[in-house]
């Protein structure tokens, strides 16, 4: 049940996200779904292997690199999902940076929530 409000939280805020930035698109309610869909499969199976593959990148970088491979994340979902549209390597990187900030906040309200029971 955890997974399943997760999933609904971010797709609400891709949808949001998706009418905030200029220069991304949702199609509807259900491709904001998918799209949390998709980026959780693709966090949990291909980010662990980019982030193998590009750790001397990541050493060098200290760590910013890892900003690249979130942009990159989003770019495959960008092309694997119809309804989803991204212009462009700036605006994934700038999605992904407002994404993750809306889910750490939405995760600490679940956490406090589950706290309080």
């Amino acid at each position: 049940m955890n997974t399943l409000l997760k999933v609904l939280l971010n797709a609400i805020a891709v949808f949001v996200l998706a009418h905030v930035l200029p220069s991304v698109h949702v199609d509807s309610y259900i491709t904001a779904i998918i799209v949390a869909v998709v980026l959780s499969l693709l966090n949990l199976i291909v980010r662990p292997i980019l982030v193998i593959l590009t750790i001397p990148a990541t050493i060098l970088s200290l760590g910013l690199f890892l900003l690249v491979i979130n942009a990159a994340i989003i770019l495959l979902a960008d092309w694997l999902i119809s309804g989803f549209v991204v212009d462009g390597f700036l605006w994934a990187l700038i999605f992904s940076l407002l994404l993750s900030f809306f889910q750490s906040i939405l995760n600490k309200l679940l956490k406090n929530n589950k706290k309080k029971k």
